[in-house]
């Protein structure tokens, strides 16, 4: 075995394996050592290998001479097994962590070790990746410290404790919202199943006119009323429309069924309401970037929706050094997928799985409005060329620009810079001449005016 910047290499029977590569032992002298130059850039760091029950911790401490001590030990996931964990890496003067986003398992891991002032570095998977074949969990902890040791590791973007909270409870919000659709659509089968045509009287068949007739018919199923009571004066349909609507007979199963999806939905509606209360009450001390956020078009309607922003992104954009890092964050631009110069794909990344669909609302609606100008020209002239869905994402790309610029700038937003035309590039200006030869090279026929003589 040879170390060299504290990067182990071992020797197989016909070839030495490192980091996917095969070297042939042809290359090897037996009296010599293979040396690789891997630059450490953290002498004293720490891999952590996650799962529900256990966690397996490696060390690896670099001398003054290049030469790499790796230290290992196995902790339980309880709080108990964390804090000896804690106590292990003060041991051995380690403050530099790295992990893997494994599910929810990695979130106590990291509140603690954040707790007790250790600097933890979350990875995606994808990057911590080891060689199959020979694979063990105490391996794979000192993969990762190999890994971050010599810098080649992605950190994830986590935003701070309380931004966290308030992530959490959103997302929650989301759920409960996706939970409540779904009970809505079983209560509208059951209304379907029983030829009670309320979808096609009322715009809304949970609204107070068509949820008044609906009790109705649950207390007394299968008898015929007259729906005049309980129609409200502003309802536009007339009576007699509604009257043949709800000329149908449900059984006393869909009854049943009805009543528990209904009585599900107000429960699910009051949870609902007790979040936002929660959300209100974490985003109070956020009134500031709150206020510049809902400067943006489309995030000034509902209070929700910047909040929503804020607690995927934060309020600090310089963990972003720039707006196309936010935009790559958040899974608005295509991913790099190319090679020996052809692009494979331009699909976007499946990053921003819950604050995406906000963008994509909101982008869907500014290019109805006649108010924002910049938004709706830029949507037609992508849309003319690359359709509509990539355009939807210009779009959500062209919010998120101002997003950061504002939150960097502390300044509200102003349309200015995006009514501005784009400035030519030089690339593309060509002298008249140019032109000509241009056109013609690609078969255009060249023909002078004809002047009308008078």
């Amino acid at each position: 075995m040879a170390k060299k910047w504290g990067i182990l290499i071992k020797k197989e029977s016909e070839s030495l394996i490192f980091t996917g590569l095969k070297i042939p032992r042809d290359y090897i002298n037996h009296q010599e050592v293979l040396l690789l130059s891997f630059k450490i850039l953290k002498n004293n760091c720490c891999g952590l290998d996650v799962h529900k029950t256990w966690i397996y911790a490696c060390i690896g401490i670099t001398d003054p001479n290049n030469r790499t001590e790796y230290k290992q030990a196995r902790f339980s996931s309880f709080t108990k097994g964390l804090n000896e964990l804690c106590d292990w890496l003060v041991k051995y003067n380690c403050n530099d962590v790295c992990m893997e986003s494994t599910g929810k398992y990695w979130i106590p891991v990291f509140n603690i070790l954040e707790k007790n002032n250790i600097w933890v570095t979350l990875s995606h998977p994808k990057y911590t990746k080891p060689q199959k074949g020979n694979k063990t969990d105490r391996k794979d902890a000192k993969w990762i410290c190999d890994l971050y040791m010599c810098g080649m590791v992605k950190p994830s973007f986590i935003p701070p404790a309380d931004i966290r909270e308030l992530r959490d409870l959103v997302r929650y919000r989301f759920k409960l919202t996706c939970m409540i659709t779904s009970e809505k659509n079983r209560a509208h089968n059951c209304l379907t199943v029983s030829n009670l045509k309320l979808d096609d009287v009322f715009s809304d068949i949970f609204g107070k006119s068509s949820r008044s007739i609906t009790e109705q018919i649950l207390q007394h199923p299968g008898e015929t009323f007259d729906v005049t009571p309980f129609v409200d004066g502003r309802c536009k349909t007339p009576i007699e429309e509604i009257q043949a609507a709800v000329d149908g007979a449900i059984s006393t199963e869909q009854a049943v069924k009805l009543r528990h999806c209904l009585n599900h939905i107000d429960e699910l509606e009051l949870h609902k309401a007790e979040i936002e209360r929660e959300i209100f009450r974490l985003s109070d001390k956020y009134e500031e970037v709150l206020t510049l956020i809902r400067t943006v078009p489309g995030f000034d309607k509902n209070p929700l929706t910047a909040i929503q922003v804020l607690s995927e992104i934060g309020g600090d954009m310089s963990v972003f050094p720039t707006a196309k890092n936010l935009v790559s964050w958040a899974g608005c631009c295509p991913r790099n997928d190319q090679s020996n110069q052809k692009i494979k794909s331009t699909r976007i990344s499946r990053a921003g799985s819950y604050f995406k669909p906000v963008l994509v609302q909101i982008a869907n609606a500014l290019i109805k409005s006649k108010k924002h100008p910049e938004f709706t020209t830029r949507y037609r002239r992508i849309k003319a060329r690359r359709g509509h869905k990539k355009a939807i994402i210009a779009i959500c790309r062209m919010i998120l620009t101002a997003i950061w610029h504002i939150l960097t700038d502390l300044k509200p937003y102003t349309p200015v810079g995006f009514l501005e035309p784009r400035p030519v590039k030089k690339s593309k200006i060509l002298t008249a001449s140019q032109a000509l030869n241009l056109l013609k090279l690609r078969g255009y026929i060249i023909k002078d005016d004809v002047v009308a003589v008078t």
